[in-house]
Formats: structure tokens, sequence, C-alpha cells
């Protein structure tokens, strides 16, 4: 089965490689497809702006396609940077920037003011149309500096609940039990194999 993954993060893609690793699924990247359009995430949640990715890609390729909204919702920041995420500190913002401006805001807070979710929408379109969307949740806490150098993004200082290593402290392994990337891509999944039957290559050996 060959699936399109709507998106150019070379991170994610290896995070959803690593979860079907072994099955009867072929990821093609938007580099297979030349011209494609860049797709505005201007939705208002999470769900709409996966749902806008996948649709719009479905439709140019041809091909099933996957593609995920994901970001950080921090509980004294009203849920902010949520869907502005990837761009919390500007337009050109990357990583780190987004890091610096996170504990900048949260310096001084103690507790239940650290408290924090990574949510994950992920949606797969189909050039009939027809869709489904899948979402999982971490909580955790915020750390009051960087730790690890695995992962991206807000990984460094991200503490999953019940855990005393950031998710950039852990090895992919045990990132993907715990993220919320992972937890819906486990969705899709059990998705794709009831529907599509696909299966671990081993168990046809």
């Amino acid at each position: 089965m060959n699936i399109v993954l709507a998106t150019r993060n070379r991170k994610k893609v290896e995070e959803i490689g690593r979860v079907f690793k072994g099955y009867e699924v072929c990821f093609l990247t938007l580099d297979a497809f030349p011209g494609c359009p860049e797709v505005e995430e201007d939705g208002a949640t999470f769900r709409q702006n996966a749902l806008k990715k996948a649709v719009s890609v479905a439709k140019f390729t041809g091909c099933p396609a996957i593609a995920d909204d994901s970001g950080l919702e921090v509980r004294a920041l009203g849920g902010a940077p949520g869907i502005f995420s990837a761009r919390f500190a500007g337009k050109d913002a990357d990583d780190r920037k987004n890091l610096m401006k996170l504990l900048r805001e949260m310096k001084g807070l103690e507790g239940e003011d650290r408290e924090a979710r990574f949510v994950c929408c992920i949606a797969i379109a189909f050039p009939d149309g027809s869709y489904k969307t899948f979402t999982g949740y971490t909580k955790g806490e915020i750390a009051k500096k960087p730790k690890g150098f695995n992962g991206f993004g807000y990984d460094p200082v991200f503490y999953p609940a019940g855990y005393d290593l950031t998710f950039a402290q852990m090895t992919a392994s045990e990132k993907d039990r715990l993220s919320h990337r992972g937890k819906a891509l486990k969705k899709l999944y059990i998705y794709l194999k009831n529907q599509f039957f696909i299966h671990d290559r081993n168990d046809l050996l």
C-alpha cells in the first residue's frame, strides 16, 4: 500500500517510519511529487490543519495521504503556543528560538503552572474525498532548562508525566512509546490494519 506523507519534516518522516517498520506500507514523501503546492496552515485547530494538508495532497497526488499537525499546550499560557508551536517566536523562527521564548514566558512559574501536554492530530485522506482523523496526547511538565540532544522542537524541555527524562534525553523507541504522535499513529495503524488488511511482513515468511 502506497501512502504519501504530506510533510517535508524529516524528523516526522522518521518517527512515522519507525512505527510502521516491518509492515506492508510504502511511504512516499513530497519529494516524489514535484510541484505539489504548499498548504497554508490557517486552521483554528490541529485537526483542521491536518485535514487541510492531507486532503490537498491526496487530491494532487491521486494517492492516500497522511498529514499531521501537532504542538505544545501549556496550562499557564492559556494553551499557547498550541497551533502556533512551530512559529511561536515568529514567522522565521527555528526550534531554538521557539524553545527560548517558551522558557522566558514561563520564568518564575512553579508546580502546576508548569503543566503542559503535547497534542498530535493525524489525518488520512483519500483521492475520493473521504478521510479519518486520529488524535494523541501526552501530558507532562516543562523543564526550567533544556536537557538532552535527541528529538526536535520542544523535546528538550518536556518531561512526560511520571518520568525524570525529557523527550530529548530518551531513545527513539522510548519516546515513540510515550509520544503524542506515537499514540495517534497507533490509532492510524489499527484503522489501516482493519480496513486494508496490512500485515507485518514477518508474518508472511
